[in-house]
């Protein structure tokens, strides 16, 4: 996990899905290869089955790096129910509904914890891009069959 201070943290994303979809660590890496060659992997932590607990993205060119960790269970099952019934009453779309439904029913999420990288103490925001971001998510929720939010404003991402 992120422990530099060459960076900052930024904001937490969440994929949320069913723990039965899990993938390995091969799985995931060969996904977030796929969208960009350049993200750099550290870090990697996996149960017994190789499944991923935790993996952290580099992506020098983007100035970005992001922490990917899995919580399954009670918890992620609560949190996701909580946030699908605050997110209900904004959304008018039918496949934003399922997609929020989805998030009710989810047994499991990814949290990807987004930080920017700062050199010479400067955050640098010109050459901060957001898009590594996007490109996790979008390959997660993906390889997951799940549904990306940004919980801070409680809307789909992806």
């Amino acid at each position: 996990m992120i422990d530099d201070d060459d960076y900052r943290w930024r904001e937490t994303y969440f994929v949320y899905f069913d723990a039965h979809r899990r993938p390995t660590l091969a799985q995931l890496q060969a996904a977030l290869k796929a969208v960009n060659k350049r993200f750099q992997f550290s870090h990697p932590a996996t149960d017994d089955g190789g499944h991923v607990e935790s993996l952290t993205v580099v992506s020098p060119a983007d100035y970005a790096a992001l922490d990917i960790s899995y919580l399954e269970g009670d918890e992620a099952e609560e949190q996701g129910a909580i946030l699908a019934d605050e997110m209900k009453s904004g959304i008018t779309d039918r496949d934003e509904r399922r997609k929020v439904e989805r998030i009710a029913r989810s047994t499991a999420r990814f949290d990807i914890m987004h930080f920017e990288q700062v050199i010479d103490g400067d955050e640098g925001d010109e050459m901060f891009d957001p898009s590594a971001l996007l490109l996790v998510i979008e390959a997660l929720s993906e390889l997951t069959g799940g549904v990306g939010v940004d919980p801070q404003s409680g809307t789909l991402v992806g």
